[in-house]
């Protein structure tokens, strides 16, 4: 062998090395990560489940939604102050190396959220799942010896694990860890931890006994010309409730905060507000995650209003302070909508609220694809293009979203001409 061919050998071998540790590394985290959060999410979701059935039972529960909010002022205010902001401090904490994700993250959410739907706050579990993924993640950070990078894809991971496991949807959550850090952009370097993780969380989920909830629907159409501009228009509604939704609840927490200056009393005042609002109206279908309606929203062409309250009573409770996640009040929402628009559309009511469910959340988030993948993964592929045209029309058409962390890789406008093309890494 000559020397220039053995020194090419060398290096070959070299990388190889290289290749197959990284591999063997990322194996091995994300696997005990997915198994240990999947683990978290699923009793989670058995609490949350034991906690909505007695709130159902002993629906007078909801005269002391003050008082939980009081408690979770208090919690937040004097213990978890660095944590307030949420899903929104795991995307700080990507994307700057100075900030750090305390554990304590995971135990406030998942104790807080319960609180919130125990006693009728109108709130997701999105958001819970993912903070505890991205808090239990960024611990390992200094286990492993991790650096910069490293620690950037552990956020990440932990994000995909959360969500894959608090829905059952994995390829959806690993794509939504990839796309939601930055508007525009995707982190393929971060591919296989990350699916890796979801697939692990998801698995280790269901093998503690979580059943997710099963969404079906049966009639989709052949693609025709007026078919296709139905579901562009449809997007388009989908993606300005989307916009409606994240500008509302933004605006309601910053009036919130400049009215009342003590932050326990916000979701106290807010509570009362609830249940006067809830008691007065008999709103009790949309309060909690609100999954019947959901549910019924697929075989049923539902009241146009439906969707309205919803909106507002759940940007209310997020708003003032209390606490779970946005994704699935959003999913009603836009079940809800599209199920209303099948009496101006001539589209089946469940591939309309299908497409609606995950195009409001496709706006509201900045995950377009994610969502795609997310309403095959529910409805099957036979959707997808339906699904696809309404989320991205969704997107392109929502304007701010729900998460003010997210940096802008590609702005919206991306079609007409926008040059930012840095890498998140």
């Amino acid at each position: 062998m000559h020397e220039n061919d053995s020194f090419i050998y060398n290096i070959k071998e070299s990388v190889k090395f290289k290749l197959s540790f990284l591999l063997l590394k990322w194996i091995f985290i994300s696997t005990l990560l997915g198994s240990i959060i999947g683990s978290v999410v699923a009793w989670f979701l058995i609490s949350l489940d034991f906690v909505t059935e007695f709130r159902e039972i002993n629906s007078w529960i909801i005269y002391i939604l003050p008082i939980g909010g009081l408690i979770i002022g208090l919690l937040y205010h004097y213990y978890g102050h660095n944590v307030l902001n949420g899903n929104n401090e795991l995307l700080s904490a990507f994307h700057s190396t100075k900030k750090v994700v305390p554990f304590k993250m995971a135990p406030m959410i998942f104790l807080a959220t319960l609180i919130t739907h125990l006693f009728g706050g109108s709130a997701g579990r999105e958001g819970t799942a993912v903070q505890i993924g991205g808090a239990i993640s960024n611990q390992f950070t200094k286990t492993f010896k991790l650096n910069e990078h490293d620690h950037k894809i552990l956020i990440l991971i932990g994000i995909s694990a959360g969500f894959s496991a608090v829905f059952g949807t994995p390829l959806a959550g690993a794509v939504f860890a990839l796309e939601v850090l930055m508007i525009g952009r995707l982190s393929y370097e971060a591919l296989v931890p990350s699916f890796l993780t979801a697939i692990i969380a998801n698995y280790i989920c269901s093998l503690w006994g979580v059943e997710h909830t099963a969404y079906t629907i049966t009639d989709i159409p052949n693609i025709n010309f007026l078919f296709l501009l139905c579901a562009i228009l449809s997007g388009i509604l989908f993606g300005l409730t989307a916009n409606f939704f994240s500008t509302i609840t933004h605006s309601i927490s910053s009036f919130i905060t400049k009215k009342i200056k003590y932050p326990p009393l916000r979701p106290f005042l807010g509570g009362i507000f609830i249940v006067v609002f809830v008691m007065v109206f008999n709103g009790f279908k949309f309060i909690g995650l609100g999954i019947p309606t959901i549910l019924q929203s697929f075989d049923h062409q539902l009241f146009p209003h439906f969707f309205l309250i919803k909106l507002l009573l759940t940007a209310f409770t997020l708003g003032v302070g209390f606490k779970g996640g946005e994704v699935t009040p959003l999913f009603f929402i836009g079940a809800t909508l599209g199920s209303s628009l099948s009496l101006v559309l001539p589209l089946p009511v469940g591939l309309l609220a299908a497409m609606g469910f995950v195009a409001v959340f496709a706006g509201a988030s900045n995950t377009p694809i994610a969502c795609i993948i997310l309403g095959m993964e529910l409805f099957g592929t036979e959707s997808g293009i339906y699904i696809a045209l309404a989320c991205i029309m969704a997107y392109l058409f929502s304007g701010q979203g729900i998460y003010k962390a997210q940096l802008v890789g590609t702005p919206k406008h991306f079609l007409f001409g926008a040059k930012n093309n840095k890498s998140i890494f």
